[in-house]
């Protein structure tokens, strides 16, 4: 059954998939592992592993950070989006900072 995600996306996010699916089968085949090794390494059947290695969208999220971190690459989704690097984030914060600032008044107790 063909999955509903793949015909939302964008022809960009497609090629960019197949991209890292391809990428993700070099490096994997750079370490002499097999198909069926780095699908058991992963925890998730061979088919679910082939899909991986197409750039299948519908597969989650975390079976591919369980694949990066079986080769080594380690936490690579926690710097993907880190707000520190995210100048569209640190130009709306911008946009939100109050023009002027007068100092909060005491209320009398």
């Amino acid at each position: 059954m063909r999955s509903a995600v793949r015909d939302l996306l964008p022809p960009q996010i497609r090629r960019s998939l197949a991209k890292f699916g391809a990428d993700l089968s070099i490096a994997r085949r750079k370490r002499r592992l097999t198909l069926a090794m780095m699908a058991e390494r992963i925890g998730v059947s061979l088919a679910t592993y082939v899909r991986m290695e197409k750039g299948d969208p519908s597969v989650a999220l975390g079976a591919f950070a369980q694949a990066l971190f079986v080769l080594g690459f380690g936490p690579v989704f926690a710097d993907l989006i880190d707000q520190r690097t995210d100048e569209q984030g640190l130009l709306l914060d911008l946009e939100h900072l109050p023009k002027r600032v007068q100092p909060k008044r005491e209320r009398p107790s």
